[in-house]
């Protein structure tokens, strides 16, 4: 299984075929990413997608000009992967962050590894991490996924990213054990509505909204989805 945000590299062949159906203009930049042998972040699947295959992307560094973001979507045969990794930790993107987020980063980092919680980074700050660009800019969130693996460290969790984001730009997911994923931020907001609120959920394959109390019932006889 491919989780959304799991890194993957691909074997020659793969990146070939993904060359051999992507349109010219996006040549360059897939050559260069194959080149510099970057990972590519996995992405919710396809529609039309089968399941032999994997739906990946590749996002540019924003441009100087205008600060656009590229991002290219591509899709490959399974066996086209040479290796999967889960998204990298706080203490492995620490030194590609800002100077000024770098000791609250640890902090947190610290802070989380003490209470035995599993927070990994994808985003901006994670891309400059894996290939030396530069991604981060002003506007820049610290994007986290977050691995409750207990209701209480749900809530641990919770707690813990809202104290942290008062003096860092916080964002980012709850991956439940179910491997569905809901924004942690609108998470917070549910639980302070009345009658059984709903939430968006991100899946492999599909967005839809769920009850809070059926992401909640995930944690039971469940284990966390990395």
């Amino acid at each position: 299984m491919f989780a959304r945000h799991s890194l993957i590299w691909l074997f020659d062949q793969g990146w070939q075929r993904v060359l051999d159906a992507a349109p010219e203009s996006d040549h360059a930049a897939i050559n260069t990413w194959r080149q510099a042998g970057w990972p590519a972040v996995v992405r919710r699947a396809d529609a039309d997608a089968t399941a032999h295959q994997v739906c990946f992307g590749i996002a540019l560094p924003p441009r100087p000009i205008d600060g656009l973001k590229v991002r290219i979507a591509l899709r490959a045969p399974v066996e086209d992967v040479k290796q999967k990794l889960p998204p990298i930790c706080i203490e492995t993107a620490i030194d590609a962050a800002p100077e000024a987020w770098r000791s609250a980063l640890a902090a947190l980092d610290a802070e989380a590894v003490r209470l035995g919680l599993s927070l990994k980074v994808y985003g901006s700050v994670a891309l400059q991490a894996l290939t030396g660009q530069s991604y981060v800019t002003a506007a820049s969130d610290i994007d986290l996924l977050f691995y409750p693996r207990t209701s209480a460290q749900l809530r641990t969790g919770i707690d813990l990213l809202a104290r942290h984001a008062n003096g860092l730009p916080l964002d980012g997911e709850i991956v439940f054990p179910s491997g569905q994923a809901v924004a942690w931020k609108e998470w917070m907001i549910a639980m302070d509505a009345p009658n059984n609120p709903h939430v968006l959920v991100k899946e492999n394959c599909a967005v839809h909204l769920l009850p809070v109390a059926a992401l909640l019932a995930a944690f039971q006889d469940a284990s966390c989805v990395i």
